[in-house]
């Protein structure tokens, strides 16, 4: 797909008339249509018998499959596969911005809040600590010659890029069948900052690794770990803010302006990943975090129709988008060249990925359950579900996209083939089984609710883990246990703060409003679809 050998349309039908280059376009783009339009039927078909064997997301990846496979063996491979390549910059710059927006910005900020102190550790320590463990278990695996020999650096490169989760079919079953709306936002708000960290790390090690014969210490690592994800966030919360001090005093939500209104609140997210990009950080991390600021202050200055929009919008980019991803993944396994000549790579590196997820999740819950009433902690059957839900997709995919341009030739194919063939596995045998697994534990089918896809109404009960008390910090003499519930104890510092100062300052709400709709804007998934978190409103 234009990784190893790029095909440009003119070369492909080798000085054909522009009218023939044309028709050929045309025969390529109705091709994708097509396989889009499946692919959404087969999806709605599927959620209708709530069939969970095979997920929408696998659907999407087998229809990509089949008809690759049907090119790969027929006359019209060339067009077809000049048609419906598309480069590595359309990939970053069109179709993964949106999605990550759309993380963001469906984010329920009551829920996630109220759970930050354990979404953190498991999204920025846990993502660091599956990383790390991938990336040694992989370069001890090549000096041990059970697999394909990675340098150290480029071992740890494949750690980080492989450490980013996708999560959809385990969001789509709780969705269908109801369940534990604070094990919910654990899953979905680590899902969401585990993007943003893993992509952080995966730039960071390519940037140490460029920078090797210079003698760049482990220290400047860290700082510069710390100058892209912390200053890709600052720019995504800046232009955040901004947009909400625009949209508050522009006076633009009134009826004839709502065009002008709906075209600006599009343009932001855009701006902010150029901005990003532009000055060096992360594009991604920044319209994730431009997401939830938009959504939590800019949103509410809009007018009523201009929310409808909005809401829908982005909904619909995402959900094509995501489609789009995964059907593309199928299409690229069948038509590509990988090597397949290291398979003892893959089935270790699925090993090893097993392996550090079980070290991310089980050593994050002990650290966060120190801190939490043992009547409030997290259960070993939620943490066994957030272990299993640590699913590959196409963040994973992306960023072993890009490899191949960032690694020596062999390498980065290698690591390219091995992440793909991760990827179908997770989603297609992992996420088929999903929903037995989880019924095994017991996790779904416990909604508040029932199964009205509102994932429980009053977030304060004491028959969940949210808002831990922080009474018995004073009596508790374990210095590490002091530390986290100090760290767990700003979070509702930061919850008073939004209430009283920064709500209205950027909002034309005050806080306790901003509660009563908070309360009923709970993530869901975008019909269980795709690569990424396509998540709407309840």
């Amino acid at each position: 797909m234009g990784i190893s050998d790029e095909i440009s349309p003119a070369d492909a039908h080798g000085g054909s008339s522009p009218g023939k280059e044309q028709q050929a376009a045309g025969v390529g783009i109705l091709l994708q249509i097509m396989m889009l339009v499946l692919s959404f039927v087969l999806g709605h078909v599927l959620r209708r018998h709530k069939f969970y064997y095979l997920p929408e997301a696998s659907a999407s990846l087998l229809i990509g499959l089949i008809v690759g496979g049907l090119a790969n063996i027929s006359n019209t491979e060339t067009s077809i596969r000049s048609w419906f390549n598309f480069h590595e910059e359309f990939f970053f710059l069109f179709l993964l911005p949106p999605i990550i927006f759309q993380s963001g910005f469906s984010l329920s900020p009551k829920p996630f809040f109220s759970n930050f102190g354990a979404i953190v550790t498991f999204a920025i320590l846990g993502t660091f600590i599956a990383s790390m463990v991938t990336g040694v278990l992989v370069y001890l695996g090549g000096l041990t010659y059970l697999m394909y020999r990675l340098p150290f650096v480029e071992c740890l490169m494949f750690g980080a890029l492989i450490s980013a989760t996708d999560p959809v079919t385990v969001l789509s079953i709780f969705q269908e069948l109801g369940t534990d709306t604070n094990l919910y936002a654990l899953v979905f708000g680590e899902s969401v900052l585990n993007d943003a960290m893993a992509i952080s790390l995966y730039r960071t090690m390519s940037l140490y690794r460029s920078h090797a014969s210079s003698g760049e210490n482990f220290f400047m690592v860290i700082v510069r770990f710390l100058e892209t994800f912390v200053g890709s966030l600052s720019a995504g919360v800046g232009v955040g803010f901004t947009s909400a001090l625009l949209f508050k005093y522009a006076g633009l939500d009134i009826d004839n302006l709502q065009n002008l209104e709906c075209c600006l609140f599009v343009l932001f997210p855009y701006f902010s990943y150029m901005l990003a990009e532009g000055v060096g950080l992360s594009g991604i991390v920044s319209i994730l975090f431009t997401g939830i600021v938009m959504k939590h202050y800019t949103y509410s200055n809009l007018s009523e129709k201009s929310q409808q929009f909005a809401q829908a919008f982005f909904h619909l980019l995402s959900s094509l988008a995501e489609t789009f991803v995964f059907i593309y993944m199928g299409f690229d396994i069948a038509m590509e060249q990988h090597s397949w000549s290291h398979v003892g790579f893959i089935f270790f590196s699925i090993l090893f990925i097993v392996v550090a997820r079980a070290v991310n999740v089980f050593s994050c819950g002990y650290l966060v359950n120190l801190v939490r009433p043992a009547h409030r902690q997290i259960p070993a059957k939620h943490q066994k579900a957030l272990w299993y839900s640590g699913l590959r997709g196409a963040m994973a995919f992306a960023l072993a996209l890009q490899s191949v341009h960032d690694l020596p030739e062999g390498h980065g194919q290698t690591i390219f083939t091995a992440t793909t063939a991760i990827v179908v596995l997770t989603v297609l045998l992992i996420g088929g089984s999903t929903g037995t697994m989880l019924e095994a534990l017991h996790v779904v089918g416990d909604s508040h609710d029932g199964h009205d896809g509102s994932l429980g109404e009053s977030f304060e009960e004491n028959n969940g883990y949210m808002a831990p008390s922080y009474d018995e910090a004073l009596s508790s003499g374990n210095k590490i246990k002091m530390k986290l519930k100090e760290f767990h104890k700003s979070t509702a510092s930061f919850t008073a703060l939004d209430r009283n100062y920064l709500t209205p300052f950027f909002t034309s709400n005050n806080g306790d409003e901003d509660e009563d709709e908070e309360e009923q804007d709970v993530p869901m998934p975008s019909s269980g679809r795709g690569g990424f978190r396509g998540r709407g409103r309840v």
